[in-house]
């Protein structure tokens, strides 16, 4: 933007044209009195669990797996934690995955068409491009499954592995609580924001739909579901939930490859308590008592952050059931505040990907009537939940921006308000909203 159209648009903004946003800080606008749930970065269980399960869960997560064990054949990863890891298991990390596809005749979004094997194999229905493969090798030296994007794929994108700390809470919220969020935006905005919430498959409990809420684009709304889509499409092992593999080329393990113990528990199960019983990003107390920061946060309402990056939410009580009642919320969880800094719902603010949910990736092919459902999914991104920020390096869905502020800026579409407001601050209120955010 020009400096002469800056000046107009902060004259109008001033003037009243671009109003003040509503402060959605919490989920509800009744007091929040729920009690505040645990958040720190030491590893210990958040009481779902004893510490010992706990640690035996996470032994499980950073376990590295081999052919031997499923590994592949395509796959980014050997373990949870070489994805989740910042500043403990369980976090993110620098770490990106490659997403592409197209847009076909009538406009819509297609997932690629990726020839391996020398063009006799082709990788179809998922938007997840591989960069590594268990061939060739010493049993399989002429075979090559490496996939690439093909020049016929216009689409394409990176996606930065995200934390799953705290993810048992953002779990535990009702379907309701973000579908009220969702038409509480749209109304006190006057339909300038309006988050999405979408409805996907609950892979354990089959007919069953849920509001997404993990995945940048909102794909898994259980964390079992979740742990199962990224069992094998990131390390390439199938599951009870998703039996089906990538490509059978150079596979010498039984499917489902993810077996159960002793206990009835296969590793998805494991995982999946793992999230469950880890706490909450905790903010740096230190900067965030700072006069800057407390007068960042008030910024960060003022400007209209706050809307989408919404502060506050709280859990279902203890006992509630979700996914078609094969999960319900535990003691820990349950009736729980916490402070995300984000709504889990899916949002257009001018930097999506242009990459739709793929069903069979995500869902399998049962679920393959459910893809003209997701193309709206292509625009829109989950808003990014700041708890945790100030423990990345890269920012945005693609790592892209390095700072903040080249963060802010790139928000436009429903965010081009707030990106207006945040353009007219002065030097040292943009450094007070800098300093709030770095406390995070």
């Amino acid at each position: 933007m020009s400096m002469p159209r800056l000046w107009t648009a902060c004259t109008l903004a001033l003037a009243g044209c671009v109003g003040a946003p509503p402060v959605l800080g919490t989920a509800t606008d009744a007091v929040v009195s729920a009690p505040e749930a645990p958040a720190a970065f030491d590893g210990q269980s958040n009481g779902v669990v004893d510490q010992a399960t706990h640690l035996a869960d996470l032994e499980t997560f950073d376990e590295v797996e081999l052919a031997a064990d499923g590994l592949g054949p395509l796959y980014n990863a050997q373990s949870c934690r070489e994805c989740h890891q910042n500043p403990l298991s369980g976090g993110g990390s620098q770490v990106a995955e490659l997403r592409a596809g197209h847009r076909d005749g009538a406009g819509r979004f297609a997932a690629p068409s990726i020839p391996i094997a020398r063009g006799t194999v082709v990788i179809a229905g998922r938007t997840l491009v591989n960069d590594r493969a268990i061939c060739p090798s010493a049993a399989f030296p002429e075979v090559e499954i490496q996939e690439r994007v093909p020049a016929t794929e216009t689409i394409h994108t990176l996606r930065m592995s995200l934390s799953l700390l705290g993810d048992g809470l953002v779990e535990a919220v009702a379907d309701a609580t973000l579908k009220d969020l969702a038409a509480r935006q749209c109304k006190e905005t006057q339909g300038k924001i309006c988050g999405r919430a979408v409805s996907v498959p609950v892979l354990e409990a089959p007919g069953t739909y849920a509001v997404g809420r993990f995945g940048w684009k909102d794909q898994q709304a259980s964390l079992l579901s979740f742990s199962a889509d990224a069992y094998l499409n990131e390390m390439g092992i199938t599951s009870r939930l998703l039996p089906e593999e990538v490509t059978t080329l150079c596979d010498t393990a039984a499917d489902p490859e993810d077996e159960p113990d002793a206990r009835g528990l296969a590793d998805i199960d494991r995982f999946a308590r793992f999230v469950r019983a880890t706490k909450a990003p905790p903010p740096d107390r230190v900067l965030g008592a700072s006069e800057d920061a407390r007068k960042g946060s008030a910024l960060f309402d003022s400007v209209g952050c706050a809307t989408c990056h919404v502060r506050t939410l709280v859990t279902a009580p203890a006992g509630t059931a979700f996914h078609g009642g094969a999960y319900k919320v535990p003691p820990a969880l349950g009736e729980k505040t916490f402070h995300p800094f984000g709504d889990f719902l899916l949002h257009d603010v001018g930097t999506g990907d242009g990459i739709a949910i793929a069903v069979l990736e995500h869902h399998g092919r049962a679920y393959l009537h459910m893809q003209p459902t997701f193309e709206p999914t292509a625009d829109r991104l989950r808003t990014a939940p700041l708890w945790g920020l100030r423990t990345r390096s890269r920012l945005m869905h693609d790592g892209q921006s390095l700072t903040l502020e080249d963060a802010i800026l790139r928000h436009r579409g429903e965010a081009e308000d707030a990106r207006t407001r945040f353009r007219c601050l002065g030097a040292a209120e943009k450094e007070q909203l800098l300093t709030f955010l770095r406390s995070l």
